[in-house]
């Protein structure tokens, strides 16, 4: 009896102590929380509640963003195990500890919807922006493309120029190496 009771105890220590500083959802917001869980619901397509290989291909696919399957394999390479949500905020805190910056933040999420190097078809932009994270108004995507090099008639974004434009630094360290 005295080692059940001292085995339930523990365990529940054990518990206890996890949540202090080292647990995981302890390092953001509770609406980061939910921002990464949404995020992480849009790229679990078969709702299995793992992100693997067919997951990402149907996430890339749905932005327009051709990846080949290396590019893929070595994404999945990236985690310690299988992907599930805790596992995908274990790799955000552990990128985000202070290894890139915030305009490096800015510049890949902007790149992730290219689809071609340089180029973003402007109507998917639109309805990703009114569809995920902290959505976009109508009026506030129309005050966006409003200040964005954004041609018209063939329906592309300079996402290089969107990029310069919302980042400080990109600018300077583009002039430096050329």
């Amino acid at each position: 009896m005295p080692a059940s009771k001292g085995s339930r105890s523990s365990s529940k220590k054990a518990k206890k102590g996890g949540g202090g500083g080292s647990n995981v959802f302890d390092m953001f917001t509770q609406k980061q929380v939910a921002e990464f869980k949404e995020g992480f619901q849009i790229m679990d397509h078969d709702r299995d509640g793992i992100i693997g290989k067919t997951d990402l291909r149907a996430t890339f696919d749905e932005i327009g963003r051709m990846c080949a399957e290396s590019e893929l394999d070595e994404m999945l390479a990236d985690a310690p195990g299988p992907i599930n949500f805790t596992t995908l905020l274990h790799m955000f805190a552990s990128r985000s500890s202070g290894e890139s910056d915030d305009d490096d933040v800015v510049a890949a999420s902007i790149r992730a919807f290219e689809k071609e190097p340089g180029k973003i078809d402007a109507e998917q932009f639109k309805s990703m922006l009114m569809a995920f994270g902290d959505k976009f108004t109508k009026e506030e995507v129309a005050a966006a493309f409003d200040i964005m090099e954004y041609d018209e008639d063939s329906g592309i974004i300079d996402s290089d120029a969107l990029v310069g434009m919302l980042c400080a630094s990109s600018g300077k360290e583009e002039e430096a190496a050329a």
